[in-house]
């Protein structure tokens, strides 16, 4: 019962003073996007920041200059990844029934 009570006086508050005029939802999305975002640029800016001169260096800060700009990834996502074998579970014994 203290949680149905609880839920209740929770929702009526949040009915109460939530702002009326903000799409919570596209700003959370907003705000996400831009923290991601300035990550992003933060790993590159010290990738970028660090001095070397040998020839593997200078060619990764070259492939993270070009990668910086452009939106899509670089390796192959998740979803294009080619999947194994689906594992199964054993059979359940004759003994258990």
């Amino acid at each position: 019962m203290f949680i149905l009570r609880s839920a209740f006086w929770l929702t009526l508050a949040f009915l109460v003073m939530a702002p009326k005029s903000v799409d919570l939802g596209a700003a959370a999305g907003d705000l996400s996007g831009r923290a991601v975002a300035a990550g992003q640029q933060l790993v590159v800016d010290h990738l970028l920041a660090d001095a070397c001169a040998s020839a593997e260096c200078l060619g990764a800060k070259a492939l993270v200059a070009v990668t910086r700009d452009s939106s899509r990834p670089v390796g192959p996502t998740m979803q294009d990844s080619p999947t194994g074998p689906v594992p199964h579970p054993r059979p359940r014994p004759d003994w258990l029934g």
